[in-house]
């Protein structure tokens, strides 16, 4: 009998809800729920997905404002933001540039600043941040979360969560980082600690927040942090 409602329960949830998994009855009628993600769901943990062909910088740029600055922003109102300090008929042809996700950055009193950075001390950036890269001749930008034992983990607007070998990444990656820098940085946000892939066997969690020191590397002051 259990096993007969276990399944009613179980044709219910995947019409109701599709998060919660029930996995017994117990005695009295009582149900055991388990939370559960989809692949989907898990490749796009904590990002924001891109709705339009040139919007991958709003969306990589929203990642990093809502996840690193808890700030209630969209995909939608950055790219109107942008636009508003934009050439539009460039942004039609060409998407938004750095320099459009700068003006947009300033405008609602932040700071931005890109960096130059040498393959070698990639592992050195400690901070979400975003990357153009070349992939078969499309640009494309992602958030760089972070880089560790020779991988580059990215949050890609199309992709979702991503991962390549040092050299691979460097291959399309055009060598400048895009830094969003201002009052509010959560250092221990979500992008710093992305989702190992799914076949990832015996993870050990190495996360530890980023100390304010390291931050001021990246043109953080001290009034930043209060």
């Amino acid at each position: 009998m259990r096993i007969i409602a276990l399944v009613v329960l179980l044709c219910v949830a995947s019409v109701i809800e599709a998060a919660q998994l029930p996995l017994s009855v117990l005695p009295g009628g009582a149900v055991v729920y388990k939370p559960i993600q989809s692949v989907r769901e898990r490749k796009f943990a904590d990002l924001v997905q891109q709705k339009t062909d040139f919007s991958c910088g709003a969306a990589a740029l929203a990642t990093i404002l809502r996840q690193a600055y808890w700030l209630d922003v969209n995909e939608d109102q950055i790219i109107e933001g942008m636009l508003a300090h934009a050439d539009q008929d460039v942004v039609r042809v060409q998407g938004f540039s750095m320099l459009d996700m700068k003006r947009y950055v300033e405008s609602i009193g932040m700071r931005a600043r890109g960096y130059r950075v040498a393959a070698e001390t990639l592992s050195d950036i400690r901070i979400p941040v975003v990357v153009l890269m070349d992939i078969r001749g499309y640009k494309h930008f992602v958030v760089l979360q972070k880089v560790h034992n020779g991988w580059v983990y990215v949050g890609d607007p199309v992709l979702g969560h991503k991962r390549f070998k040092v050299d691979d990444f460097v291959k399309g990656w055009n060598g400048i980082i895009f830094a969003v820098i201002g009052q509010g940085y959560d250092k221990a946000n979500a992008l710093l600690d992305p989702p190992l892939p799914l076949t990832a066997k015996n993870r050990i969690n190495t996360f530890s927040p980023v100390q304010d020191a390291e931050l001021l590397d990246f043109g953080f002051i001290r009034s930043d942090f209060f």
